[in-house]
């Protein structure tokens, strides 16, 4: 008896050697069979097949009525007949949502066209499970146990960007920036609140290759989120969530005369900084003269700008001494001047002095705070590291530095 083959084995078993075709998938079952896959991950997940309900998350209402269209139509139970190990679609009846709304609505509530909501498969406006988890990410926030040490910051991020000294920036990939740039100290603008960026974590890979990092980001309504560097560049970009960038209070270069000397051509001297100091008698001047400084800036010349002081109110009707000047390049003055006196708005210098018609006038821009910090707030402006940073009397110090 000759040798048998396998193929004689298998044939004299009864199994078929005909290849058998596998029949493509057409993009209608390919979306019904990813639209399942969603359900079937819920049911994994939760222990439960998805409900409808006002108190539901807007997701497991779209996959419960997905689940009731599958249901409903027998085509779709056939093809996922095989996925179906949790019996999700044995369920044949379709149920009414309890909260009210009909199918229709419920989509239309979800983003997606009218057109689209007799049929499953053409869902619109749905984001995909990375955007659904960054926005989860961003939603799980928790209570800031030590919020108190950066209100401040906050205070101070919000005073800048009312008085202009910080300005606002979407993030819009039309514009060409294909990813939000995010760096440790920073602050942003996502789901309405202000967050700022008070720690990131060691560099990771992301599993499409990426690096990644854990941050701890503080918002502005005292709570605080441990989510992925990914996860809130992504929320910045979606268009509900406004996001954007803030910027740090950029009031330009900042020279002494020195260094002044060494500036291009180009760069053009826009005004003077100056402090002054008042040689006023008045009894509460007189005792605290080491401490009261004027700090202003002009665009012409600080001599012809303190001209007449003793008979001018805003100069506490005295002369003047000028303490120190530093000459400006590129800068916006009002901007500048704001910021430094935000700087120093809890030791502004609260007098009222008669002017020459007996109107009592509060000059604005006179401050009890010794030369050497002014020194620091110009050095400070200077190499760009004024960023919510405040004077604090009683450390006689400034405080808040953002490190």
């Amino acid at each position: 008896m000759a040798e048998m083959t396998d193929d004689d084995i298998l044939a004299e078993l009864g199994v078929d050697l005909t290849p058998k075709k596998v029949r493509a998938r057409t993009p209608r079952e390919e979306r019904i069979i990813a639209g399942f896959e969603d359900i079937v991950k819920f049911r994994e997940e939760h222990g439960r097949a998805p409900q409808h309900g006002e108190d539901r998350d807007i997701f497991e209402r779209l996959y419960a009525v997905r689940l009731d269209r599958l249901r409903a139509q027998a085509d779709c139970r056939a093809l996922l007949a095989d996925m179906d190990v949790h019996g999700l679609l044995d369920d044949v009846a379709v149920a009414a949502p309890v909260d009210g709304l009909d199918d229709s609505a419920l989509l239309a509530e979800l983003g997606i066209a009218a057109e689209a909501a007799d049929d499953i498969t053409q869902l619109r406006n749905v984001r995909s499970n990375a955007d659904r988890q960054a926005a989860e990410e961003i939603a799980s926030a928790k209570r800031c146990e030590d919020f108190a040490a950066f209100k401040p910051l906050f205070d101070a991020v919000q005073a800048d960007l009312e008085a202009g000294v910080r300005t606002t920036r979407p993030f819009v990939r039309d514009l060409g920036m294909s990813k939000a740039d995010i760096k440790l100290g920073e602050f942003f603008i996502v789901g309405g609140q202000l967050a700022y960026v008070s720690e990131v974590g060691d560099p990771q890979k992301a599993p499409n290759g990426e690096t990644d990092a854990r941050l701890r980001v503080i918002y502005s309504n005292g709570t605080e989120s441990n989510l992925l560097l990914r996860s809130l560049q992504r929320a910045l970009y979606e268009p509900d969530k406004g996001g954007r960038w803030v910027s740090e209070p950029n009031a330009g270069p900042l020279f002494s005369e020195a260094q002044a000397a060494q500036l291009e051509p180009e760069q053009l001297a826009t005004g003077t900084l100056y402090v002054l100091r008042s040689r006023s008698t008045h009894p509460t001047i007189a005792a605290n003269r080491d401490l009261v400084h004027k700090i202003g800036i002009t665009g012409g010349s600080v001599e012809a700008r303190i001209a007449g002081a003793a008979d001018d109110a805003t100069y506490l009707l005295a002369d003047v001494d000028v303490v120190a000047t530093y000459k400006l390049y590129d800068i916006n003055r009002p901007r500048l001047e704001a910021l430094i006196h935000r700087v120093l708005d809890a030791v502004r210098f609260d007098i009222s002095i008669p002017d020459r018609f007996g109107k009592p006038v509060r000059p604005r821009e006179w401050f009890l705070v010794p030369l050497p910090v002014i020194d620091q707030i110009v050095e400070r402006i200077g190499d760009g590291t004024l960023v919510g940073v405040i004077y604090d009397p009683s450390q006689a110090a400034l405080v808040g530095t953002i490190s």
